[in-house]
């Protein structure tokens, strides 16, 4: 099923406005709500919207609440989400992290006691449409097992790299599980196998069945120990930069609330030389023979565009279960 963009925007609006948002912020959550599935990230946003609305009601987010400056050093500075709406409060940081860039070549901004931010990838295009690098992460509750063990403990914490180009931003929005657990859902939801194995059943085998990997809670990380060991320094990166909470002090919470994040942007030399070097690696990187006949090699971000465009002028593909409770809320 597929409907208008500006029509997936204004319902989200509409539920926003009776959960007593301001019309502004109500305005701009709806907005990267509806970018997310405009972009294909339907995971993070129509999907997930009905989760966000209940941690709104459950007292988890703030609608009213602001981030405020804890301290600064320099071109890096702290601040408190104040449980305050996730989204907002990670693009209020990527902005602040972009103007110290503007002011020092380059900005950190380390964010504490914020909520989710929905899709990473939404402040890395952010920092690429302002002619940005930028890099940024967040720490969360404990849903990755550690690499040798049976327990989750370590935060699918997921990373993004954007670099601005001309002809279309190099954006990498990956978690540190082969498959995001949204992603694992919506397999289920579809009662699809997944392509390739992503994660243990409860007899310790790798499975393409979403279902029994969600039931065992062993996601498998990418790289196996790699993935294992960065879920684990961006969480230490995340909580020590921050001052913030931990995976292991969100998890105690029961909650995936209060999270620490980090947002870093770079200016890049604005010259021919610069994006000539930019082309160059990806002109190269597409030379590689496709594996399959007809296939095509895109870097990270280029898919998502061809997703824009077709959703923007054929209507944002929708799951319809998931738009009439949204309709209904």
């Amino acid at each position: 099923m597929r409907i208008p963009f500006p029509l997936l925007k204004a319902e989200f609006k509409r539920v926003l406005l009776s959960l007593d948002f301001t019309d502004d912020k109500a305005d701009k959550c709806a907005v990267i709500f509806a970018e997310n599935s405009r972009d294909g990230i339907y995971t993070h946003g129509l999907n997930r919207f009905p989760f966000f609305v209940q941690h709104v009601k459950d007292g988890l987010v703030k609608p009213d609440n602001q981030p405020n400056r804890q301290a600064g050093f320099g071109a890096m500075e702290q601040w408190n989400g104040n449980l305050g709406p996730g989204m907002l409060n990670a693009r209020f940081c990527m902005d602040r992290a972009i103007q110290l860039a503007s002011d020092n070549g380059i900005g950190c901004v380390a964010l504490k006691n914020t909520n989710h931010w929905m899709r990473g990838g939404t402040y890395g295009w952010q920092a690429a449409n302002a002619g940005y690098i930028g890099l940024c992460f967040t720490n969360t509750i404990a849903n990755l097992p550690p690499w040798g063990g049976l327990e989750p403990r370590l935060g699918n914490n997921p990373l993004v790299i954007a670099v601005p180009r001309k002809d279309g931003h190099v954006v990498l929005d990956m978690a540190i599980s082969q498959y995001s657990l949204g992603k694992l859902k919506q397999y289920e939801n579809s009662n699809e196998p997944l392509p390739l194995p992503g994660g243990y059943d409860s007899e310790g085998n790798l499975s393409t069945n979403p279902a029994a990997i969600l039931g065992a809670k062993r996601l498998l990380p990418i790289g196996f120990w790699k993935g294992s060991g960065l879920a684990l320094v961006l969480d230490l990166l995340a909580t020590v930069l921050s001052g913030g909470n931990s995976t292991a002090r969100i998890t105690e919470s029961g909650a995936d609330s209060g999270i620490s994040q980090v947002f870093i942007c770079i200016k890049p030399a604005n010259d021919q030389q610069t994006a000539t070097l930019i082309e160059e690696i990806i002109a190269y990187t597409k030379t590689s023979t496709p594996e399959q006949e007809g296939g095509t090699i895109s870097y990270p971000g280029e898919n998502t565009l061809k997703t824009r465009e077709r959703n923007l002028s054929e209507g944002v593909l929708v799951d319809e279960r998931i738009w009439d409770v949204v309709r209904g809320l």
